[in-house]
């Protein structure tokens, strides 16, 4: 993973408002885009099981499901420990009957080394997208947050995620709402740091909403 600068992040705000002014506004309002700029602080293994417990729930919620796994497998999620975990003691945890088979399924595919974790660094966004959305549970939204947030990349493009759509009518005052394929097409002129770009978007609607 490369760390991205400061000083790199700002350049890459600049482009962004050159291109679109509608981004001027709320790159002035808000601190630098932080993604990429320090390394994962946990495992790919853990940050994919947060993130399948975080799917469709508010904040809140999320975390409280999060701390209450943490405290089942004391304070450490890794694939040994989880296997450890019964249906029935993640249900008592609040996680979904749906969301246990993803983590028991990710668990598995993680200990039977089907997930090359390791090579993940100099894997493609498209190729690690396919092995991970292979696995039952976890879908293309969960793989783009992990690529922008855990692993850094710049080059993502979240069309699908309904808080970037929104922050980018926000930003350009639109009547109507955007349909994915058309964001898509937007976010083209974008190419490179469109991760940025859909950070900002989040912003423009509440500094709380980013991932």
């Amino acid at each position: 993973m490369t760390i991205i600068a400061p000083a790199e992040m700002q350049k890459i705000a600049k482009k962004i408002a050159k291109i679109d002014p509608a981004f001027k506004s709320v790159i002035k309002e808000n601190e630098l885009c932080d993604i990429g700029s320090k390394r994962p602080a946990h495992s790919h293994y853990e940050t994919l099981v947060t993130s399948i417990l975080s799917q469709q729930l508010a904040i809140k919620a999320a975390e409280t499901i999060t701390s209450r796994v943490r405290a089942l497998v004391k304070g450490r999620i890794t694939p040994e420990r989880m296997t450890e975990l019964s249906p029935d003691d993640l249900r008592t945890a609040g996680v979904s009957g749906a969301k246990t088979r993803a983590i028991m399924e990710l668990t598995s595919a993680t200990l039977n080394k089907k997930l090359h974790f390791s090579r993940f660094p100099k894997m493609s966004n498209t190729e690690i997208s396919e092995e991970l959305t292979a696995l039952w549970g976890v879908g293309r939204w969960t793989v783009e947050m992990f690529l922008m947030f855990h692993l850094g990349r710049l080059d993502l493009w979240p069309v699908g995620d309904l808080g970037v759509r929104r922050g980018w009518e926000k930003l350009h005052q639109l009547p109507n709402q955007l349909k994915p394929e058309e964001l898509e097409i937007l976010g083209e002129q974008f190419a490179g740091y469109q991760s940025v770009v859909a950070w900002y978007c989040w912003k423009a609607l509440d500094n709380k909403k980013t991932p």
